[in-house]
């Protein structure tokens, strides 16, 4: 026998009829019984409020991640995959494009400030080259006014990259 599941329209629709003490019981209910259920409401509850300094702080906090990088290779793209897991994580409780093209920026940045920039290693190159065509995707969804700035910072941090990393082509990128 298998549970009958509901559509979200039909759980707004029973929401609804749900008076304030109920509501309180099954969202507590269901943060008690995974930790990004619990992770989602507290930033529903406490940061959406403050969006920029929300991202500052994730900034501040990737940056950190990155400077604890490890030396070897295999180990410090596995501690990036770790760092893009919470990043997407974040992007997904903020449901904002600017936020993610911003987050995206930075752990780019980060890249080619901490990672190890003689090493050929496919799977850092990989890694670097996925965030940049997310950027591009998600730069060409945004406002012409937000893309044209957006744009100029992608474009900065590619003049970079190709200043830094020896195998990158900023014209395999350029927007």
């Amino acid at each position: 026998m298998s549970m009958k599941v509901y559509g979200l329209a039909d759980i707004k629709k029973e929401i609804q009829f749900q008076d304030k003490t109920v509501l309180m019981e099954l969202v507590l209910r269901l943060a008690r019984y995974k930790k990004e259920n619990k992770e989602l409401l507290a930033y529903l509850l406490f940061e959406a409020d403050n969006e920029r300094s929300f991202i500052e702080n994730v900034i501040a906090e990737n940056g950190f991640m990155f400077s604890q990088l490890p030396s070897n290779n295999y180990q410090m793209a596995k501690s990036m995959r770790k760092i893009l897991r919470l990043l997407n994580k974040y992007i997904k409780f903020m449901g904002s494009k600017e936020a993610e093209i911003e987050f995206f920026l930075s752990f780019c940045r980060n890249y080619i400030q901490y990672a190890d920039r003689r090493g050929s290693y496919k799977p850092m190159r990989l890694i670097f080259t996925r965030q940049l065509e997310k950027i591009k995707k998600a730069i060409e969804k945004l406002h012409e006014d937000l893309q044209f700035d957006y744009t100029q910072d992608y474009n900065a941090m590619l003049e970079d990259a190709q200043a830094q990393l020896k195998w990158f082509y900023k014209d395999d990128h350029l927007l």
